[in-house]
């Protein structure tokens, strides 16, 4: 068997085995548990999930290619008595074919991936119930508009590592830090932003349905980094008013009147007037 005829039975091998995998994307549920990514809780969180996994099957896949050649390379190419070695450039035809076919990959996935890209960080929508976080060592301070809709007032609502907000709405946060750069990671709702400093940077995403999460610093941000977690609390539009309510009114230090308005909550479709620093 020539060197040649060798390599165009394994690449033909490894066509079949990227077509199959091509074939049944819908076997990326069939994944252990252990490979699989956490429940998805945002709008746009099955979208990130099928790149991940269209990227999954094709490193996979060549993974394991490469590692078959090289174990068939070790076997049939392993010392042996009274055999010499001999100098072989290889083939051009080859190296053309493996410097393009990851190029022709990369490219493919950049385009599939650049409108789910757009979506989630140019596209950021006009409404929605607007929050500022604040990052420090090692704490998350969350902001709200009080019941004028105004950020910097006196009725502003703060809270310490506890992100609330109302299901099925856009949520857009202002990100800031304090000292170092920090990373606001909400694995369940597919979003992860570093929070530099000096800088304001603006994210988006919408709760699918509500429940309790966790919010993770994915930055090395100092000795206490460890401990820089937050929670996350997503609730209906009603809960989540009264939930404001309660924190104004701590805030300003009176007991709750019967007739006291709740903050406004902006429904779906409704613009916000924010007044957050850009």
């Amino acid at each position: 068997m020539t060197f040649r005829s060798l390599f165009s039975k394994r690449w033909r091998a490894a066509g079949l085995l990227i077509a199959a995998g091509a074939a049944f994307p819908a076997s990326a549920s069939a994944l252990p548990f252990w490979m699989k990514l956490p429940e998805g809780v945002s709008t746009y969180s099955g979208r990130i999930d099928g790149l991940f996994r269209l990227i999954l099957w094709i490193t996979g896949i060549i993974f394991i290619v490469v590692e078959l050649l090289l174990l068939a390379f070790l076997i049939r190419y392993r010392h042996r008595e009274g055999r010499r070695a001999r100098y072989t450039h290889g083939s051009n035809r080859l190296e053309v074919i493996w410097t393009i076919v990851p190029a022709v990959i990369c490219v493919v996935l950049a385009l599939l991936s650049r409108a789910t890209w757009a979506d989630i960080k140019q596209h950021i929508p006009r409404e929605g119930v607007q929050i500022e976080v604040t990052a420090e060592q090692f704490a998350w301070n969350v902001r709200y508009a009080g019941p004028d809709g105004k950020f910097d007032t006196a009725d502003d609502v703060q809270s310490l590592n506890q992100l609330h907000f109302p299901v099925g709405q856009p949520i857009v946060v202002t990100l800031r830090s304090k000292d170092v750069i920090h990373s606001f990671f909400l694995p369940e709702f597919r979003v992860k932003q570093d929070a530099v400093p000096g800088l304001s940077t603006r994210i988006w995403f919408e709760g699918t349905r509500t429940g309790h999460w966790e919010i993770a610093c994915a930055e090395l941000c100092g000795l206490g980094h460890y401990r820089m977690k937050g929670f996350v609390t997503v609730e209906t539009p009603e809960d989540f008013g009264k939930w404001l309510k309660d924190q104004a009114v701590q805030a300003a230090g009176t007991a709750p009147a019967a007739s006291a308005p709740a903050p406004a909550v902006p429904p779906a479709g409704t613009a916000v007037n924010q007044e957050a620093k850009s």
